[in-house]
């Protein structure tokens, strides 16, 4: 069984089982892709339909939303295809079911799928060029570095508030504890959302904690957080997350295909678009996008 190690959703995801892995399987729309699909910005205007296929990770929830907004606009009618994990996703736009993902994490978290996909696949381009897993902590503690945090144990009862025990986060942390020599220190799983609660209550207090995280994620705009600097390299290389076509797809959609290799976001821009999306309209992630695209107005101008 292929395994991917999947640093946002803190999970080891399991590989792809013959059945069910194709995202024709009854259950991977949701309702509210039914709902949202050509809907909003145009129904066709005679171009191509697209099919975007995406999991529930934040920054791929939040770009294939704003991505959808886009081409609806430009006249697409576009299809939501939501999947559990990356798996299917990468089976749909080998088998031709999905014509686009935005959320390919390489050249690791995604190098199962990629290495035996990928030859049948096209890359548009890199939108965000650094998404590390990392340790973080309020940026109001004196501490700028993980060689640093013997000094502040005490500070935090020698306790890093993780995620997961699954999670490729949390084996990371694990081995930076026992690289930077932090013996009787603890790293506490439990889920992200409760790590989450616990950075928030921290900083509401002004108080110090030590937690896993990773970039991109909401957390960076809402919360007053900084990345401690990892000079033994333990927390691994960053990944790059791509935009990922089907075969074909340049051929097909040679206008969003030009826009795609044109589309860059950093923390500045992705994390509020996160928080609009993920957060604040978590319902109605449209809305979020509007919201995101009000304050970002000259967005879709720089897609040519």
């Amino acid at each position: 069984m292929a395994i991917e190690l999947a640093p946002n959703r803190r999970t080891l995801l399991g590989g792809i089982a013959a059945a069910g892995i194709g995202l024709v399987t009854a259950g991977c729309t949701t309702a509210n892709d039914e709902r949202n699909a050509g809907g909003g910005g145009g129904g066709g205007g005679g171009k191509k339909p697209i099919t975007i296929g995406y999991i529930d990770w934040d920054e791929d929830i939040a770009a294939t939303y704003l991505w959808q907004k886009i081409l609806q606009d430009k006249g697409h009618k576009v299809t939501l295809k939501h999947v559990s994990d990356a798996g299917p996703v990468f089976v749909g736009l080998d088998q031709g079911q999905v014509d686009l993902y935005l959320d390919a994490w390489l050249p690791a978290t995604h190098k199962t799928y990629w290495d035996k996909y990928g030859k049948n696949l096209t890359d548009l381009g890199v939108w965000y060029d650094s998404a590390p897993l990392t340790i973080a902590v309020p940026d109001y503690m004196q501490i700028e570095s993980l060689d640093q945090l013997k000094s502040i144990g005490s500070q935090v009862g020698n306790k890093i508030v993780g995620i997961e025990a699954g999670a490729g986060l949390t084996a990371a942390a694990k081995k930076m504890i026992k690289d930077y020599g932090l013996s009787g220190w603890q790293l506490q799983t439990s889920s992200t959302p409760s790590m989450l609660a616990a950075l928030k209550k921290a900083t509401d207090e002004k108080k110090p904690i030590v937690v896993t995280l990773w970039r991109p994620h909401w957390a960076y705009n809402a919360f007053p957080v900084k990345d401690l600097k990892d000079p033994k390299g333990s927390m691994g290389k960053p990944d790059s997350i791509h935009s990922v076509g089907r075969k074909g797809f340049e051929k097909d959609f040679p206008d969003v295909a030009a826009m795609l290799k044109k589309f860059q976001m950093d923390d500045k821009t992705l994390s509020p678009l996160e928080e609009e999306v993920v957060q604040k309209n978590k319902d109605a992630p449209m809305a979020g996008v509007e919201a995101w695209l009000k304050d970002n107005p000259d967005f879709v101008k720089s897609l040519g």
